[in-house]
């Protein structure tokens, strides 16, 4: 059997040296622009004392904005005198999307969260992905990635974790999820979660947490306070900072199958009939989408295949065949 090949990705950041430290991951790119060129990915690194290791990442998807903004503010604000243990941060983990203020890698369209465990020799965004699965994660004992709705969804904001196999380890990922403490706490059910970041650290034993905050291409006052909030909540549950989080009245969703969603089979003018935070029924119509070739033609009603919240929905004013519709989260106790 061969041997894996080396990662092409090299740090200036020592992780076993204490102390604050801010550098970058250097991955080599030759392209027209610059012929012996790199991406340069912005990490940091406190460590002291004794204590477990948290990773904590932003812009997985380079539209997603509440993640580096809570990340590069922590790296700005943090003491040394507060950590006891290891802390290591990459505000936009997908930093050439994040450039490009989109979802997908513009060099070579890879979706951070669909190409795990990655490939030291693939594209740029499998390279940057196997970094993380052979060198990153491995370090890590909590694991949290901060996600937004991007430019085509928007969220009630919540933190998430999801089901597993092992239970035990279940549990510890959903009391850090309530330790976080955005407004809703969401057992997710992923649509797909084959070649996601959430699987790769999940297989790995991680506590992992993830989160949806808000969306449209932007960040919001209230979204980035959330995010700040819960990073820091997230390290005191962790043990690398003192003190207990900060608790605020959390609504627990569950996603218990597929009927949460709706997706669309039509493509026109889309009309959100809930917003963000409603409880709706089963039956309820929760979108229109109108057929913008022509006036007077049928509207296409889509209603709630169960009764709950609705949790997140289509963003843009126009939608295609295939587009998420919405979610509907169930109440839990």
């Amino acid at each position: 059997m061969r041997n894996t090949p080396r990662s092409p990705v090299t740090t200036d950041i020592d992780f076993e040296t204490p102390g604050i430290q801010h550098g970058h991951l250097n991955l080599p790119h030759s392209h027209d622009s610059s012929a012996w060129g790199s991406v340069l990915i912005p990490i940091s690194q406190f460590k002291a004392g004794d204590g477990p290791t948290v990773l904590l990442t932003g812009a997985n998807h380079g539209d997603e904005y509440e993640g580096p903004v809570a990340l590069m503010d922590l790296a700005n604000s943090l003491s040394l005198d507060e950590v006891c243990g290891r802390i290591i941060l990459v505000p936009m983990m997908n930093y050439p999307a994040f450039k490009d203020a989109a979802r997908t890698s513009p060099i070579d369209k890879g979706n951070m969260n669909r190409v795990f465990p990655g490939n030291p020799i693939g594209g740029i965004t499998e390279k940057i992905a196997d970094y993380f699965q052979r060198t990153l994660l491995p370090l890590a004992d909590f694991v949290l990635d901060i996600h937004s709705g991007g430019k085509t969804l928007e969220f009630v904001p919540f933190a998430c974790a999801h089901r597993l196999s092992d239970k035990d380890q279940e549990k510890r990922c959903v009391e850090a999820m309530h330790a976080f403490n955005a407004p809703y706490s969401v057992m997710l059910l992923e649509i797909d979660a084959t070649g996601m970041y959430d699987t790769a650290a999940e297989d790995l034993g991680k506590v992992f947490v993830s989160t949806e905050l808000g969306g449209g291409g932007s960040v919001s006052i209230s979204t980035a306070q959330i995010a700040k909030k819960g990073v820091r909540n997230f390290l005191k549950h962790a043990g690398v900072l003192s003190g207990a989080p900060e608790r605020q009245a959390s609504l627990a969703l569950d996603m218990p199958d597929q009927r949460c969603f709706l997706t669309s089979k039509h493509a026109g003018l889309f009309e959100p009939c809930a917003s963000l935070g409603d409880l709706v029924d089963k039956g309820d119509v929760v979108a229109r989408i109108y057929n913008v070739e022509r006036t007077g033609a049928p509207v296409t009603e889509y209603r709630a295949k169960i009764s709950g919240v609705f949790a997140g929905r289509h963003f843009p004013g126009l939608i295609n065949v295939g587009d998420f519709i919405c979610v509907v989260g169930v109440p839990q106790e």
